[in-house]
């Protein structure tokens, strides 16, 4: 059985819910901290947590095959809480995915490979996965969905060419996505990007 830790309000009397996904050497209690900056107070909050704080070995654009069984363990992590939210009646409209370096990767795979109308994505530093963007991977409609990728021009992790092609893709299967690109290096979460995801998403 996955471990998913919870907080907020309880999946039985919340009517949005939240799936938090966290980063390489992370863990599910440190993606919740990030509740204290977002607007998440009427959410319930799901935290799935990797096995050795990683859900993929090697680097999201490394060779399919490298991390093709842990990505699909951890896609099926994700659909538990998924399954877990929809289960109690929280309609995906009410829904939204948040992560952080890998969990932001995370994030944007599992919305676009079950692509539908969301609350919203929200990817602090992520790309989608593999060594190259297969469009076959990938169905539905975002319908208009808010989708948000925040992340330095020169992230040593997730190259700007990958974001820009997950924002061509996503943009082409319904969604509305918003890019804030920064001037630094720096690989972490800024006070602007979530003033801009409390404000138009949350």
């Amino acid at each position: 059985m996955t471990k998913i830790k919870t907080a907020g309000i309880s999946l039985s009397k919340a009517k949005k819910a939240a799936i938090l996904i966290h980063g390489r050497g992370a863990n599910a209690g440190s993606i919740l901290s990030l509740a204290k900056h977002l607007k998440l107070d009427d959410y319930a909050l799901l935290a799935p947590e990797s096995d050795g704080g990683s859900w993929y070995p090697y680097s999201f654009l490394a060779p399919d095959e490298s991390n093709k069984v842990a990505l699909k363990d951890s896609l099926e992590t994700i659909r538990e809480a998924w399954d877990q939210i929809v289960e109690v009646g929280i309609t995906p409209e009410n829904v939204v995915l948040i992560g952080f370096s890998q969990g932001a990767c995370l994030s944007l795979e599992f919305a676009a490979q079950n692509a539908q109308k969301l609350k919203g994505v929200i990817a602090f530093t992520g790309g989608l996965i593999g060594e190259k963007i297969q469009k076959e991977k990938y169905s539905g409609d975002f319908s208009g969905t808010r989708i948000f990728i925040g992340s330095s021009e020169k992230d040593f992790h997730v190259p700007l060419s990958r974001i820009k092609e997950s924002e061509t893709l996503l943009s082409r299967m319904g969604a509305k996505v918003k890019l804030l690109i920064f001037k630094d290096s720096n690989h972490t979460i800024r006070e602007e990007e979530m003033d801009w995801v409390n404000g138009n998403i949350l």
